[in-house]
């Protein structure tokens, strides 16, 4: 029944870019402005019910088109089938919160905005949630480097957490061929 339903979705809702199923797995990928509307669709309409959302993630292909890619994970329990739907963006644009159909997508949208930089437009609270409140930038980007712009560390003598500028010195690197480590 899986695979049948999917061959007449275009005709219910014509806003579909691509369909494809492998191994079990049916993905859509529609644009950003028919989100909403995909998903209000395969909520409610009597064929598809796809009542839970599972999963929001972000995905970074630096170097497309479209940098930053939004995957929602949705359930259905009526026809024991589950979707993945697709969305891609730059850094200028913004995705359409999806908290009117689903509300536990709040902390999911957070902590894609947190990690990825991509806003969602209609959020309610749409705020760092994962990082420091001083923190800078973006750290699940490919372009973020791997150490970092700044260190935290306990100072004992002042009695709290101070942040410093990282540095990283190349003469503190060892590095002997012969052994492994």
């Amino acid at each position: 029944m899986k695979i049948k339903k999917f061959t007449t979705m275009n005709q219910i809702f014509p806003v579909i870019s691509t369909y494809s199923s492998s191994v079990g797995e049916d993905i859509l990928v529609v644009s950003n402005k028919d989100l909403l509307f995909s998903l209000k669709c395969l909520k409610n309409h009597i064929n598809y019910q796809y009542k839970i959302l599972s999963c929001i993630s972000g995905v970074d292909y630096i170097n497309c088109k479209y940098r930053f890619g939004v995957v929602y994970e949705i359930l259905s329990t009526l026809n024991n089938s589950r979707l993945r739907i697709k969305v891609f963006c730059n850094e200028t644009t913004f995705i359409s919160s999806i908290m009117s159909i689903y509300i536990n997508s709040d902390w999911w949208e957070r902590e894609v905005f947190d990690m990825y930089g991509i806003y969602f437009i209609n959020h309610k609270d749409l705020r760092r949630i994962l990082t420091d409140y001083g923190f800078e930038g973006f750290p699940q980007r490919k372009d973020f480097p791997l150490s970092g712009y700044i260190e935290l560390k306990y100072d004992l003598p002042k009695k709290y957490v101070v942040s410093e500028a990282l540095e990283l010195a190349q003469e503190f690197r060892n590095f002997a061929a012969e052994r492994a480590w």
